[in-house]
């Protein structure tokens, strides 16, 4: 397959996700869900001991599978973020949670630059809502403050980093200006989402699920 043959299938792939973001958004969190009351009813959850069973019997797949849809879920933002976060540390740890969370968020905000980079204005428009876009618009015609506040915004814990990825493919922003920005940007948010969300998890479970 050329290169060319490559680009036209890609982005049909891509027209395709458009058409039916809607479709995959329900489904998404229906599996989501699914799998949750699934964890809930095998005590996966509650019991250390369980998980950690569940993850060696996993092997290498659990990890690598977890960067796959952590890297997707920001080049098809259908869940927040967040959810992954703190299941990656509920299922690694803190330490590999942090480091699969940063490999797989970092991984997908590069590729959702480069696909905004390549198909342009509409591509961004239909992937972020016109609403949004409009809404930050008017910073892309300042180059210098919209970096300032882009980082700014990477940084964060509660910005909408997905849709920020896709704005700045469209910007005048160098590809390795932004894959610096959020490598630095991005182990502050990570950390302070997956920490204090995990700790939101635990308190539940240990007072609504015990």
């Amino acid at each position: 397959m050329d290169r060319k043959t490559g680009g036209i299938k890609l982005k049909q792939v891509i027209e395709w996700i458009i058409r039916h973001k809607k479709i995959i958004e329900v489904a998404a969190w229906l599996l989501f869900f699914i799998f949750v009351l699934w964890g809930w009813s095998q005590g996966i959850f509650s019991d250390t001991g369980k998980l950690e069973k569940l993850l060696k019997a996993s092997g290498v797949l659990a990890p690598v599978l977890f960067v796959v849809v952590q890297a997707v879920q920001v080049v098809i933002p259908i869940l927040p973020g967040a959810v992954g976060c703190v299941f990656g540390v509920v299922f690694f740890g803190s330490f590999w949670g942090f480091v699969l969370n940063y490999t797989g968020i970092c991984i997908g905000s590069v590729c959702a630059f480069i696909l905004a980079r390549r198909y342009g204005t509409l591509f961004v428009r239909n992937m972020t809502g016109s609403k949004f876009y409009d809404k930050y618009e008017k910073f892309l015609e300042q180059e210098k403050r919209f970096e300032k506040l882009f980082a700014l915004l990477i940084f964060l814990p509660v910005a909408p980093d997905d849709f920020l990825c896709y704005l700045a493919g469209v910007s005048s922003m160098t590809l390795s200006r932004f894959t610096a920005i959020i490598l630095l940007g991005k182990p502050a948010a990570i950390f302070l989402y997956s920490m204090g969300l995990n700790q939101v998890l635990q308190y539940a479970v240990a007072n609504f699920m015990a």
